[in-house]
């Protein structure tokens, strides 16, 4: 008797592994929401683990340190001020400190965590964006231009505010016919894609107005849907068949008219989340109520949605928030962190390479997004597109103080200014010599606060230039609609 044995396919992800961690690194007592709504109910950055959880009489959301566990008492102070039930939480990826949340109650708050976490409860928000005429349920920050957010409700409206300024930038009224279940930005930012209740796939351009593509009956099942860009500009999506199987779907945006890869999973009701990761290109799919956790690699390789393994436990998922790649531990070759919801715990659950040597795994961890954003509101604002920018995680990640990113805090106020404790230490340069004896203040100060200075007039005559611009394509776009209805084209 023979056998032959198949090609295997190379990957070094091939072996990745999750594993929980003990129950003393493990949160108890945390009251998850049980809110009717198919969101992941968490959001995760290296400093702090926020998770929505029930309230009375309004809606309240958790904000934790990352490295805290054991028992949250009751008397732990909240993000509690929205008058209804929270939906969704997102923090921004371009400041630690700062998360939104979306709410029944229709509105979109914007707020400081200061560092250590929350000392008391915190009901007043930095910044409130009111627009949404029903309930909003999902926000979705710009990848790289700095305060710009994208919110989406069940009014079928998406609107995208500049946060700095608390202006409604654009508003798509018209592209959806019926409810919105996601949104993701692409790479850049130039574009979104999105699913909606009534199955079709769109593709959009925020700043025109306008639907780019469009594929009707993504997939032919009626339970909620799930759509995420890729790094390479393809579609990931998630649903259900005719027959109720969930389903995984690859899309080429130049192509929509059928899918490069379709893999059917099970008959479970559970939501399929998408969590993506552009580093690795790897999908780690969790479904709601499920007790597993899906991942995949995704290569330019036929048939192109690679299954890796399943991890599987014993309870079941509420949701789960997934930690960005500056948080993971490089020095155990953990490419992947999630936390997941249980109904009164959250679980951290790490996703690893074995590797035997102790030395820093390049090849696993390429550069990564990191705190700075590559563009001003502004900027993005009157057309202009970046990738982001990247940081090394060689020795672990750690924020470097970036006088850029302050120049942008200041253009408008708002991130992180607020509170002493997690505002950037001013420079001792920034005091006035008469306030130290002479030998005090050093030569070489003097010029190099007349160069901060002038960094800082020539950053705000940048953002007034693109603010100017922008105003100037709006008034031409206004103009020429103007036209086409007195010649009657409208």
């Amino acid at each position: 008797m023979s056998f032959r044995r198949g090609v295997v396919r190379q990957s070094k992800f091939r072996h990745v592994f999750a594993q929980a961690w003990k129950a003393e690194h493990c949160l108890d007592d945390v009251r998850v929401s049980r809110v009717t709504w198919d969101g992941p109910l968490s959001a995760v950055n290296p400093k702090f683990l926020a998770v929505i959880v029930e309230a009375g009489g309004g809606g309240a959301f958790l904000v934790v340190p990352i490295g805290k566990s054991g028992r949250i008492d009751q008397s732990c102070p909240t993000v509690c001020g929205h008058a209804a039930p929270v939906l969704d939480i997102q923090w921004s990826p371009h400041d630690d400190n700062i998360i939104a949340s979306a709410s029944e109650d229709c509105a979109v708050k914007v707020w400081q965590i200061p560092d250590g976490g929350l000392t008391a409860p915190v009901t007043e928000a930095v910044v409130t964006l009111e627009g949404h005429s029903k309930r909003v349920g999902i926000l979705a920050w710009h990848p790289t231009a700095f305060n710009i957010l994208l919110t989406a409700g069940c009014d079928n409206v998406i609107l995208v505010w500049n946060v700095g300024t608390g202006e409604l930038v654009y508003q798509l009224a018209d592209a959806h016919p019926d409810l919105i279940y996601s949104v993701s930005w692409n790479k850049n930012g130039s574009a979104v894609c999105t699913v909606c209740k009534d199955k079709a796939l769109r593709v959009i351009d925020p700043r025109r107005g306008a639907v780019l593509k469009v594929r009707e009956k993504v997939h032919e099942g009626t339970r909620p849907m799930r759509a995420v860009f890729l790094s390479d500009g393809k579609i990931l999506t998630t649903g259900f068949s005719r027959m109720s199987e969930r389903q995984l779907a690859l899309w080429d945006t130049k192509d929509l008219s059928e899918p490069m890869a379709v893999q059917e999973m099970d008959t479970s009701n559970g939501v399929l989340l998408p969590f993506y990761d552009p580093d690795t290109n790897m999908v780690y799919l969790l479904g709601k109520g499920d007790c597993t956790v899906r991942y995949f690699e995704v290569t330019d390789e036929s048939p192109y949605v690679h299954f890796l393994s399943l991890y599987s436990s014993k309870e079941p998922q509420r949701g789960a928030g997934f930690l960005s790649k500056r948080g993971v531990d490089v020095n155990k070759c953990e490419i992947a962190r999630f936390y997941k919801l249980h109904e009164r715990k959250v679980e951290p659950i790490s996703m690893t390479v074995p590797r035997k040597s102790d030395l820093f795994q390049g090849d696993l961890y390429p550069d990564t997004a990191g705190l700075e954003p590559a563009l001003l509101a502004d900027e993005w604002i009157a057309g202009q597109d970046a990738l982001p920018l990247l940081v090394s995680l060689s020795g672990g990640y750690a924020a470097p103080p970036s006088k850029h990113r302050d120049t942008v805090r200041s253009k408008p106020r708002l991130a992180s200014q607020d509170s002493g404790s997690a505002a950037p230490a001013a420079p001792p340069t920034a005091k006035d010599p008469e306030d130290e004896p002479p030998c005090a203040l050093p030569s070489t100060d003097r010029p190099k606060r007349e160069e901060d200075i002038l960094s800082e007039l020539l950053s705000e005559m940048k953002a007034l230039r693109a603010v100017v611009l922008a105003q100037s394509q709006r008034i031409e776009l206004l103009e020429r609609q103007l036209a086409r209805i007195e010649d009657g084209d409208v």
